[in-house]
């Protein structure tokens, strides 16, 4: 019995045999590592909210609008400063029945504030009576900081910044402390140093650093505050909002259970973009469509994968009379962020009584869809 065993072991069967064992064995590991990530992925209770909030609109350009000539006027002169309509709950119905789940607001606060940061109590009102619109429907409703100057991601000015911040959310959050989950803070839209070569990019060590420990004053901000607030999902972002690769190896996530990457992506740059170029696009052409798959890709890879929600909190493809191929890539674009459980929120600037804007999806004076047809692309769950 001994001999055949050293016959056969020493045959070629029995190098097959091994060699098969030791492929299970890979398989059975790989197997295990997939199940881990999708376990992980599926499990994450961030990635299930977010899923929640299904696609979002931006009321861009009102609540935003920094009425760089007035000084604590009344709330309606700035919201409608940059030509956009006051916000009604009207509007607001409109958007839910167009099929959004989720309303970005952005705030701009500093023109409302005396010399010791109080904020106005009016545009304190004005910015809740908005939120309310949006709650009272059911819907989720995102905050922010939007074109505060303050911010500046700079040795220099991070006491300042940090000193800011922390007074300007303390009070927003007094004021919602008693909203539950479907009100969602943004610490800052678009940190970055305006006017510099690191402006739209992904800056420097220096602004990098910065950025990170504001994102970290601003959650120990929120989660110092009463009530709802200390369990609310908030939003983070990277220098810039930015996705590129320098931008997110820098950053640091701070350490909560619940916390939203913010990233803003207008891609390709020339088709969404820059004005009068490009104005073709086609999911056909691996020119066109890789910038937006190695995105998405890293961002699922870095961050999805280990149960960590990410928000593209503004995207969009300006209207350069192209909507065959504007329709093209919106499919593509939301398809490619919902394979990967990224949710998408379209940047709207509105237009004036004169001017449509860029990335109008809806007319607020009118009260109508300007291209519906995007809209559907947008809002239906599943490309089947």
């Amino acid at each position: 019995m001994i001999q055949r065993y050293q016959i056969m072991k020493n045959s070629k069967k029995w190098i097959y045999y091994k060699k098969y064992r030791i492929f299970i064995v890979v398989l059975i590991v790989i197997l295990s590592g997939i199940y881990f990530v999708q376990y992980t992925y599926n499990k994450s209770a961030g990635i299930r909210f977010v899923k929640n909030m299904n696609v979002g609109w931006n009321l861009g350009n009102s609540l935003d609008a920094d009425g760089k000539k007035i000084k604590n006027g009344d709330p309606e002169i700035y919201e409608v400063s940059w030509g956009n309509p006051v916000t009604t709950k009207v509007i607001i119905d409109e958007i839910k029945d167009g099929g959004f789940n989720t309303v970005r607001i952005p705030v701009t606060w500093y023109h409302h504030m005396d010399e010791k940061g109080v904020i106005d109590q009016k545009w304190m009102n004005r910015v809740q009576e908005v939120v309310d619109y949006v709650i009272e429907n059911d819907m989720y409703a995102i905050v922010d900081i939007h074109h505060d100057k303050w911010f500046v991601p700079s040795y220099d000015n991070q006491e300042n910044a940090k000193k800011m911040l922390s007074s300007t959310w303390s009070q927003i959050a007094e004021r919602f402390a008693n909203y539950d989950d479907h009100l969602i803070f943004e610490a800052m839209n678009e940190p970055r140093l305006i006017g510099t070569e690191f402006e739209w990019n992904a800056g420097n060590k220096e602004v990098r650093e910065v950025v990170n420990n504001l994102n970290e004053t601003f959650v120990e901000t929120i989660r110092s505050g009463s009530n709802e607030n200390k369990k609310r999902y908030l939003m983070v972002a990277p220098y810039c909002n930015s996705s590129d690769i320098e931008a997110l190896d820098d950053f640091v996530l701070p350490k909560d259970e619940r916390i939203i990457l913010s990233i803003h992506e207008y891609i390709p740059y020339e088709f969404t973009m820059k004005e009068d170029v490009e104005k073709i696009w086609s999911k056909d052409n691996s020119d066109d469509t890789k910038e937006i798959d190695n995105t998405f890709n890293n961002l699922y890879n870095k961050f999805i994968s280990k149960g960590i929600p990410v928000i593209i909190s503004e995207f969009g493809a300006a209207n350069k009379n192209n909507l065959k191929e504007r329709l093209e890539w919106a499919k593509y674009y939301v398809t490619a962020a919902r394979e990967k459980n990224i949710m998408c929120i379209w940047w709207d600037d509105g237009s004036n009584e004169e001017k449509k804007g860029k990335y109008e999806l809806f007319d607020r004076y009118n009260l109508k869809w300007e291209y519906p047809e995007i809209v559907y692309i947008l809002v239906r769950k599943s490309d089947k």
